[in-house]
C-alpha cells in the first residue's frame, strides 16, 4: 500500500527527549517500511525515518528557540503539503487530533485518524458528530468513553521496535518515575510510595511551563528535602534501558483517565514490573500480578512496590515482545487499512493488488492480540 503519516509537529519524528505521539509514529512508519509498504511521512525536518520524509518545518516546534512562534499556521501549512499530494495515497493516516477534518471532508473515505490524547473535553462531542464520516482508532478501549457515538473502526495498542529497549536480568534496587511533573501524573504519590518504602527513587521527568508552579510550589521541595529522591530530569531513549532496566519497579500513580502510557510499555520492554494506578487505559496494559500490580491507593501501591521484586522480569519481557511490538501494532493498522480500502466504491481501487487477505474488523479491538 502506499500510506501517508501525517504528524503532529512538536516534536521531533523520533522525540529527541520528552514525547508520545510523535514517538508512537516513527515506530509504526518504520515498522510498515519493513512490512514492504511504500511509506511517506509528514514532518519536521528533523526526523529520523526509513521512510520518504516530507518536511514540513525546519524543525519541531518545542525545542525550536525561536520565540515567537504560531502552533496553527504550522499544522495548516503541513496540512496543505498534504491536501496536494493527496491523490498518491491509498490511505492517509492522520495523528493530529480534529484539525485537518474541514480540510479533507472530500477525502475522508481514505482517512483513518488515531486520536492520540483524552476525550472528556466540553467542545469535542460536536467535531466529532459534525465530522462523522471520519473513521477512528482508538489507542485503549477506554478511552473512547466519553465519545460513544463517535465512528470507532478499531482498537490499537501502542507499540515499538523490540531492540530499542535492552533487558535487564535484575534491577538496582530503586523505584523510577517516568514523565511529565503535573498533578494528574501522580509525583507526589511516587515520592510517598518509595519513602514509606524508604526505598530511593529516581524521576526522570520533563516540567512545562503550565506545570512549573506545581514544580516550584509542590514538588520541587519534596525532592530536595528527601534524601531518598533524585530529578533526573528529561531522558532520551537511549538513557531509557539504563534508567528503566535498573529500576525495580515502574511507579505509575496517575490521577487521570489516561489513555494509553507508553511508559508501561517501555518498562516492560526493559523486563520491569509497574505498579500503576487503576485509571484509564492501565487495566488494558498491565496484567495484574504478570506484568505488574494494579492498585486504587497509595497503601495499595506500597504493598505491590515491596513485593514487585517478586516477579519474574523474563515473562515481563515477553508479554511486551508479544503484545506490544512494533510489528505487532504495524500489523493491527493493517488491518484497518484494508478494511478502509474494502468499503471504498469498487471502482475507485485495485482492491486485489492493495492488502490480501481483506478482512472486515469494524468496530473490533485488536488489543491483546499478537
Amino acid at each position: 500500500m502506499k500510506i501517508a503519516q501525517v504528524t503532529p509537529l512538536y516534536e521531533a519524528v523520533p522525540p529527541k527527549l520528552y514525547g508520545g505521539t510523535e514517538r508512537v509514529v516513527a515506530h509504526l512508519t518504520d515498522a510498515l517500511v519493513d512490512l514492504g509498504h511504500d511509506v511517506t511521512l509528514f514532518a519536521a525536518a528533523d526526523a529520523e525515518t526509513r521512510a520518504r520524509l516530507i518536511p514540513v518545518r525546519d524543525q519541531a516546534i518545542r525545542l525550536d528557540p525561536t520565540p515567537l512562534k504560531s502552533d496553527l499556521a504550522a499544522h495548516m501549512s503541513m496540512l496543505s503539503e498534504v491536501l496536494k499530494r493527496v491523490d498518491e495515497f491509498d490511505v492517509i493516516h492522520f495523528h493530529t487530533d480534529m484539525v485537518h477534518f474541514p480540510f479533507f471532508a472530500r477525502h475522508a473515505d481514505k482517512t483513518i485518524t488515531t486520536l492520540h490524547g483524552r476525550l472528556d473535553l466540553k467542545d469535542l462531542p460536536g467535531v466529532y458528530e459534525r465530522w462523522d464520516e471520519f473513521a477512528l482508532v482508538s489507542i485503549s478501549d477506554d478511552q473512547r468513553r466519553p465519545l460513544p457515538m463517535a465512528n470507532w473502526k478499531a482498537t490499537v495498542h501502542h507499540g515499538m521496535p523490540a531492540d530499542l529497549y535492552k533487558f535487564s536480568e535484575s534491577s538496582s534496587g530503586y523505584l523510577a518515575f517516568l514523565g511529565r511533573i503535573s498533578p494528574e501524573k501522580g509525583p507526589d504519590r511516587a515520592i510517598e510510595i518509595a519513602t514509606k518504602l524508604n526505598k530511593p527513587l529516581k524521576m526522570a521527568a520533563k516540567i512545562d511551563s503550565q506545570d512549573k508552579v506545581y514544580w516550584e510550589t509542590v514538588i520541587r521541595p519534596m525532592v530536595e528535602s528527601n534524601p531518598l529522591v533524585e530529578f533526573v530530569g528529561e531522558i532520551g531513549d537511549h538513557q531509557k534501558s539504563a534508567f528503566l532496566g535498573g529500576a525495580e519497579a515502574l511507579l505509575f500513580p496517575i490521577d487521570w483517565p489516561e489513555p494509553f502510557g507508553l511508559v508501561m510499555i517501555e518498562a516492560m520492554a526493559c523486563g520491569t514490573p509497574v505498579v500503576a494506578f487503576r485509571c484509564g487505559s492501565v487495566p488494558e496494559i498491565i496484567e495484574d500480578g504478570g506484568t505488574g500490580y494494579l492498585v486504587d491507593t497509595v497503601e495499595q501501591a506500597i504493598a505491590a512496590a515491596g513485593r514487585a521484586h517478586l516477579l519474574d522480569r523474563e515473562a515481563i519481557r515477553a508479554r511486551f515482545e508479544l503484545r506490544f511490538s512494533a510489528t505487532a501494532m504495524a500489523r493491527r493498522y493493517l488491518d484497518v487499512y484494508g478494511d478502509l480500502l474494502a468499503r471504498r466504491p469498487f471502482a475507485e481501487e485495485p482492491l486485489a493488488d492493495v492488502v490480501t487477505p481483506l478482512r472486515p474488523h469494524e468496530g473490533r479491538s485488536f488489543a491483546g492480540l499478537a
